[in-house]
């Protein structure tokens, strides 16, 4: 049996939970980290055979860090996907023979292919971006509010599959209520990130985590950040190629950057006023 526990993180998951499941099939311990969903999503899981745990959701790293250090896994190796994901066959194999690829990994990375109107944003969603997902569970720990960062104790490696996403899974709207509710939290992040130091060295380092750390903030000080980020998907990056799905999200895009710096203003208006009442 391949040594390895698959974590499930889910909210009102029930129209994409059974295909995530069957991905995932070939392991005899998967759990689903549950935030107290009310539609049928525990139910569904429950049939499947996967354990379930729950816990309210207040932020991405403050539940993750909950997860590794509570959750009883049955393998040494944990592979951590979100419901609306699922693995290719590639991704699936190395999976299923991690214990073969070496003890000296603390945590490995994967790509992941995002599609929109049934198209995959190759350009215009940064790929190929490399993102923590297969860890050992005591190894791992997690910072910033949303979008959160993989801090691992010990060296990374990489897998070739890649897990594939839907992110538009419950459609257009729900992806804009979704992003409302994380631009609270990058509004957050983004004030003390700035106002933290900047060490270019990191914009070049073979850690990928670290690398797209150091270009978000980066970002995060340039003036005009919606209209570059537009500008940086659709013609830097070749959105323009993915066709109409591509200029779709591009706008999106620059639209949820535009939401984090609106709140920000709002943030340092308010401290302002506070201080000076």
């Amino acid at each position: 049996m391949p040594a390895v526990s698959i974590l499930i993180l889910t909210k009102n998951e029930e129209i994409n939970i059974d295909r995530c499941l069957d991905a995932v099939s070939w392991s005899d311990d998967i759990v689903v980290y549950d935030s107290f969903s009310d539609d049928r999503t525990v139910e569904l899981a429950e049939k499947r055979g996967a354990r379930i745990v729950q816990r309210k959701f207040d932020n991405w790293s403050a539940h993750q860090n909950w997860a590794v250090a509570n959750i009883k896994f049955k393998h040494p190796w944990v592979y951590y996907t979100d419901a609306d994901e699922t693995c290719d066959d590639q991704l699936r194999g190395e999976l299923e023979r991690l214990a073969e690829l070496g003890d000296e990994n603390a945590a490995f990375q994967v790509r992941r292919k995002d599609y929109f109107m049934g198209r995959w944003l190759k350009r215009s969603q940064l790929y190929p971006t490399w993102i923590t997902r297969v860890f050992r569970p005591e190894r791992i720990r997690y910072e910033r509010l949303v979008n959160p960062v993989a801090v691992v104790d010990g060296k990374t490696g990489s897998l070739q599959g890649h897990i594939i996403h839907y992110p538009f899974s419950h459609g257009v709207g729900h992806w804009f209520d979704r992003h409302n509710k994380y631009s609270d939290m990058e509004a957050q992040d983004l004030i003390k990130e700035v106002s933290g130091s900047f060490r270019f060295a990191e914009l070049v380092s073979r850690d990928a985590a670290t690398k797209r750390r150091a270009l978000k903030t980066l970002a995060y000080r340039m003036p005009g950040r919606p209209l570059l980020m537009f500008a940086y998907l659709y013609f830097f990056r070749l959105g323009l190629l993915d066709g109409m799905p591509g200029l779709r999200y591009s706008i999106m895009r620059s639209m949820y950057e535009y939401m984090i710096d609106l709140k920000v203003a709002e943030i340092r208006y308010n401290r302002k006023h506070t201080q000076n009442s």
